[in-house]
């Protein structure tokens, strides 16, 4: 009340004072002032302020309140949304990062884990202030998104062990068991399978009826406070304000965490510098995608949740997902992947783990599951209409040969260099060009349909 009768008394009987609802949020008391007024009036406003009531010292932890954006003459709105965010770590209290070589420094209370500072071209370390930006990096060197999270962990980074979860009379995990360690590991399923519902508890969005789930060794409902601030989240959908700008909105998060990974650099990676000044509501899908996948990873964590990553994705943003998906890796950050993309686990993950009613049903390296199966199959295009009796009387013994589709030729048996080399031969004395000679194996989408069946799932 002292400020006000202060900034009455300074405007005269002429001046009148509009304090909004939310005048904590606003960073420049002036700007209360209606019908606005020169500029000397608002020095006279604000040192009457200082004089009245002096600001008060920055304490450590505790977040500066948010700049405001104005929106229309004469009506003012914070940048901090609604939805808590608290999950990708507290604000920024100030403060340089860890010196060069120092692999993690004390952290400050309320604040995210500090990491090692990402370098620049010339290979000096760059200050990471309370802006999310810092000096600008040029996107095509890949260092100045580094994460740097240390050495890959020998320990689990996710252990679930027994875990149900009902949602009414339906049980949508019936005690699942799930061990993730460094690197990445993709969780596939068909739709209804419980991977969504296993993945939220791990990020403890979700609370298990029964069974232990622990991430980074820590409980995720119990010690949130703890691990969020060591984790990214990309949801399948949501988690941004419908009406917030992509470069707003990707600034904003980087501000919850206290040394973020250079945000101009991180844009220009994931392509979304043509549309940060679009809002969240007017981006395409794949923009909204890269925008949920930058927020993810924007805070330097050492596990990240993608889920479903690349959906609605176009080729080329595809391919820069991967290969931000494959820096992660290399910098130390585990992975929890979430895809319906066969290829995109081969090529991607380390371990897979199939769900399927609720329960894990196989899980190994993609070489693993994808032993044996037709690993003894090797097939061939030619012209249609070959003699294909012929070329099985020039096979070894125990071998068989048809044309499965005009043009279309299967040869089974055991594949060595010696089949190869006979039916090479063979194509050769009958004047045959063979085009696409490929000894098959099991793919990945194979193996996931044999486990989990072929027919739809509702």
């Amino acid at each position: 009340m002292a400020v006000v009768k202060a900034l009455l008394d300074a405007l005269g009987p002429r001046g009148t004072l509009v304090v909004p609802a939310q005048s904590s949020d606003l960073s420049d008391p002036a700007e209360w002032v209606n019908p606005p007024v020169p500029e000397e009036w608002r020095d006279r406003i604000r040192a009457t302020i200082a004089a009245v009531r002096p600001p008060d010292p920055p304490r450590p932890g505790v977040g500066v309140i948010p700049e405001t954006v104005r929106t229309r003459p004469g009506a003012l709105r914070s940048a901090h949304p609604q939805t808590s965010f608290a999950a990708l770590g507290a604000p920024h209290a100030g403060g340089e990062a860890p010196s060069p070589g120092a692999r993690w420094a004390r952290p400050t209370p309320g604040c995210s884990r500090r990491r090692t500072p990402w370098t620049t071209p010339s290979g000096g370390s760059a200050r990471a202030g309370p802006s999310p930006t810092g000096s600008r990096t040029p996107a095509t060197d890949r260092r100045a998104l580094s994460l740097d999270s240390g050495p890959m962990r020998s320990e689990p980074v996710v252990q679930v062990q027994a875990l149900v979860k009902r949602y009414g009379t339906k049980t949508a995990v019936n005690g699942l068991d799930l061990e993730a360690g460094a690197g990445v590991t993709a969780v596939l399923g068909p739709n209804g399978a419980g991977k969504t519902t296993t993945v939220e508890t791990c990020e403890g969005y979700r609370k298990p009826d029964s069974g232990t789930v622990r991430v980074l060794g820590l409980d995720p409902v119990r010690q949130s406070a703890e691990l969020r601030p060591r984790i990214g989240v990309m949801l399948q959908s949501g988690g941004v304000y419908s009406g917030a700008r992509a470069d707003e909105m990707l600034r904003h998060v980087a501000k919850l965490h206290a040394h973020p990974l250079d945000v101009d650099a991180l844009i220009e990676r994931l392509g979304l510098g043509s549309c940060g000044r679009t809002s969240y509501r007017r981006l395409s899908g794949g923009q909204q995608q890269r925008l949920a996948l930058a927020m993810a990873v924007v805070g330097r964590p050492e596990l990240v949740f993608l889920d479903e990553p690349t959906a609605g994705l176009d080729p080329q943003a595809r391919r820069a997902t991967w290969d931000l998906v494959r820096d992660l890796r290399a910098d130390g950050v585990s992975v929890i992947l979430t895809t319906h993309h066969m290829d995109e686990a081969e090529e991607l993950a380390d371990d897979v783990a199939i769900i399927d009613g609720g329960k894990v049903i196989a899980q190994g390296s993609p070489e693993e599951l994808c032993k044996g199966g037709a690993e003894n199959t090797l097939r061939f295009s030619g012209r249609p209409g070959l003699d294909v009796a012929s070329l099985l009387k020039a096979l070894p013994d125990g071998c068989t040969a048809a044309e499965l589709t005009p043009g279309a030729y299967r040869v089974v048996g055991q594949v060595d260099p010696q089949l190869l080399a006979t039916v090479t031969s063979w194509c050769a004395q009958h004047g045959v060009m063979p085009d696409r000679i490929s000894v098959e194996r099991h793919t990945l989408e194979d193996v996931f349909l044999e486990l989990t069946g072929k027919e739809l799932r509702s």
